[in-house]
Formats: structure tokens, sequence, C-alpha cells
């Protein structure tokens, strides 16, 4: 994992990560406007529109300049092809943050959300000294908490019935790990 501060890249051996652009809304848009991107995420509308992905990406560059959260796009080291997001808060008081990440449907199954996860996890504790990581996901996603398993995440419990999602609850299974090397 090489991070650029210049230019606010993390290049891992596959991907690029890098702040999203206004440029990117169109592939975003592509990407989320997907059921099963929306039905395995906490935050994002269905059906998904331009407006949404301008939205979201508008505020990126100022909250990672004011050390809010981290959000980058995931991209194709040789193409620049967007595979999906991934993004670290920043909670200053406790001195640690949450991973969330999606990676676009057609794009499933090829190790790029873990990735990506890597690298981030390596950035929260090497460049911005983080003492802990955690992540969370639905119950009824276990791809998700497998990403988190292969970054060395331990569960740390179950919130039941947590939150409501298309007129139903679904547990948030939480993970998290311990930065060792600051110590």
């Amino acid at each position: 994992m090489i991070y650029d501060n210049l230019n606010k890249t993390i290049t891992t051996k596959r991907l690029v990560l890098r702040i999203f652009q206004k440029s990117d809304a169109v592939a975003v848009t592509k990407l989320c406007n997907n059921y099963n991107i929306y039905k395995n995420t906490l935050y994002l509308p269905y059906p998904y529109t331009i407006d949404d992905a301008l939205s979201w990406i508008e505020h990126h560059l100022d909250n990672f300049n004011a050390n809010k959260s981290y959000e980058f796009n995931i991209t194709d080291k040789e193409s620049g092809e967007l595979y999906g997001a991934i993004a670290l808060s920043n909670n200053q008081k406790f001195n640690n943050g949450e991973i969330s990440y999606w990676i676009g449907k057609k794009f499933w199954g090829n190790g790029y959300a873990t990735e990506a996860a890597q690298a981030i996890l390596h950035f929260a504790f090497e460049e911005k000294q983080y003492h802990k990581v955690f992540a969370r996901y639905f119950n009824s996603n276990p791809a998700s908490g497998r990403v988190m398993q292969k970054l060395g995440l331990k569960k740390e419990g179950i919130l039941i019935d947590h939150v409501r999602k298309e007129n139903r609850f679904e547990d948030l299974v939480y993970y998290g790990i311990i930065n060792s090397v600051g110590l």
C-alpha cells in the first residue's frame, strides 16, 4: 500500500483509491442504482439518481481536508474503471473510525473490497494513528462479514433488530480491531 498525501490516493497491487470527482457521478449512479447494493447498505437510497451521487460527492474533499472522513473510490489501477467506494470515518474524540464499503454487483467476488479495506486499515493505523477501527454489516449479508474476517477484525457483537430496512428489522453485526502497532 502506497499513500500519496499530496494527491490523496492510495495504491495497492490492483487498485487506486482516490477522492471522488463530480465526473464520477454517472458511474456511481450506474453502480448504485442496483437493488442488490441498496438492500445491503445502510444509507444508500433506491432508486439511486445522478442527484444522489452529486450530493454525496459534494463534500468529500472538504471532509477529507478537515479530517472528518475519508471517502475513496475504488478503481482499477490500469484502466481507472470504477468498482465501488470505501470510506473511513474519523471520530477524533475516541481515536477510532468505521470502515464502510460497497462494490458494484458486476465486480463482486474479485476481492476488491478486501484489497481496498486492507489499504484503508493500513491508512487508519499507519497514517492517521487510530487506536481502533470497526465495521458493521447486516446479518443478512455474510459476504461483507467475510471481508472483515479476512482483515483480522474480530466479532464484537450483534445488535438485534437494530435498524429498519424495507419494513423489516435487521441485525447489525459489529467487528473491530485494535492498532497493536501504535500501542
